[in-house]
């Protein structure tokens, strides 16, 4: 499409109020002051000083930046032209902005932010996942009924994958699976056994002659991988699950197992690990979600956190000419995979944006249920009393694991969604390996977020 032309109907430019101005917060700002299209001229987070300093990172001149503690001080700022900062949602809400962009991470602020922000009747774009995963479809339904929408992000894995699955299905191919790459690639030295990753490096005995043994099978040389990597590094993200469980939710595809195959893989072998065993693949079937690390060279490309679809190929000839071409096909011919190698975080989100407020689209579609749920398990003994702390950039519980599960209705007997189980204190000792329930939390009687996942419950699965 010609996107000079399909946003050329905005009579004005869309405004916007940040809320969270980390790594995705402070990219949007800074790519918006290249975009005449998109003003956004409120920042808040914990304090209207590190609001402030958002602005400040993208380049703005700390004279137009005024901080405020009250939705007077917001409206007088606002209205001289300044940029606002502040600590506190409710101190901009009566600003006449047109989309709220929720980037805190914080599932439990994230519910709050965004119902607050829809009863106000103001678009939503919802960076935060991790409410999402939790009750995404209620605040998708509730936006709707107040004539204004919900929508994930362009520039992020699951507003990506959508778009390139139901593209994909839009041209008649038949999907066998559907997924990303993990944020940071193996990167190998095999002259010197070495394996860096997001920094961190290791000398791993072995994976110099064992990382692509071309005597092997693609699905033995990812289980001589994954064996040689296991011991030093991670095989198993839950921001990875998590962004599947939104893919899950607004297309219908699903795990193949509960914790994912995660292999780690090289780009020209997707197209054979990602189908069915009958195949040689790893899927027991269709239509299913998965994910895979990344394993390459230092000089080779890298898929840079990218989405991915497998298809069958129905057209032998066809798809033996776009081999040809360097398109990604199987061996035997049988499978391709298409991909898109990016995620560009905010610098991309200007188009989610635009949809919004030019159309009121977005990419959850009409059929946005709960379908699959996120569930925190545990990977060692817990004892009562343990904060169950969502830390770092990927918001992840130490000694908690996920597992992608069919969706069932909350109860005290069922498994709690990992991050309505975030920040909240065990009421019980747990063991290794245990599903967390409701029955197993203190959760505090003003929860938002629980709130809407009862609601939800009660809405889409007659609960």
């Amino acid at each position: 499409m010609n996107y000079h032309h399909r946003y050329a109907a905005l009579a004005r430019p869309v405004s916007l109020c940040v809320i969270g101005s980390g790594q995705f917060g402070q990219s949007l700002i800074a790519q918006a002051r290249h975009i005449p299209r998109l003003l956004p001229r409120i920042a808040v987070d914990l304090t209207a000083e590190t609001a402030g300093r958002a602005f400040v990172a993208a380049g703005h001149d700390p004279q137009d930046i005024v901080s405020c503690s009250t939705a007077q001080e917001a409206g007088t700022a606002y209205r001289a032209g300044k940029l606002v900062a502040a600590g506190s949602l409710d101190t901009v809400l009566d600003l006449p902005f047109d989309i709220l962009v929720e980037a805190t991470g914080h599932p439990e602020a994230a519910a709050r932010h965004s119902l607050a922000a829809i009863e106000a009747q103001r678009h939503v774009l919802l960076v935060s996942k991790e409410a999402d995963s939790v009750a995404g479809p209620m605040l998708a339904r509730k936006a709707r009924q107040k004539g204004v929408r919900l929508a994930p992000v362009d520039g992020d894995q699951p507003s990506l994958l959508i778009d390139l699955v139901t593209w994909a299905e839009t041209l008649g191919f038949e999907i066998l699976c559907a997924g990303k790459s993990s944020e940071y690639d193996f990167v190998v030295d095999p002259a010197h056994d070495g394996v860096t990753c997001n920094g961190v490096p290791a000398r791993i005995e072995g994976i110099g002659a064992g990382w692509n043994d071309p005597a092997q099978a693609a699905s033995e040389r990812a289980a001589t991988r994954a064996r040689l990597l296991g011991g030093h590094f991670p095989l198993r993200a839950v921001p990875d699950l998590c962004e599947m469980t939104l893919v899950a939710n607004a297309t219908g595809l699903g795990a193949d197992r509960a914790g994912f195959h995660c292999p780690v893989a090289r780009i020209p072998e997707i197209a054979e690990l990602f189908r069915p065993q009958t195949g040689g693949g790893l899927l027991g079937g269709g239509r299913r979600l998965d994910v895979f690390h990344h394993i390459r060279l230092a000089d080779e490309a890298s898929f840079a956190g990218g989405v991915f679809v497998t298809i069958r190929c129905q057209d032998r000839t066809a798809w033996q000419v776009l081999a040809e071409k360097g398109h990604v096909v199987s061996r035997d011919g049988e499978t391709a995979m298409i991909y898109l190698p990016r995620h560009l975080l905010g610098l991309e989100a200007a188009t989610s944006l635009f949809d919004l407020a030019a159309f009121g689209e977005t990419p959850y579609g009409a059929d946005y249920a709960p379908k699959q749920d996120l569930v925190a398990v545990t990977t060692r003994p817990l004892a009562a009393g343990t904060v169950l702390e969502a830390r770092g950039h990927h918001h992840t519980i130490d000694g908690v694991t996920a597992e992608m599960r069919p969706a069932l209705p909350l109860s005290a007997g069922q498994t709690t969604p990992y991050y309505l189980v975030a920040n909240r204190v065990l009421a019980r000792d747990l063991p290794t390996g245990t599903a967390i329930r409701l029955a197993d939390l203190a959760i505090e009687p003003s929860s938002t977020l629980l709130d809407l996942r009862l609601e939800q419950d009660a809405v889409f699965l007659g609960a």
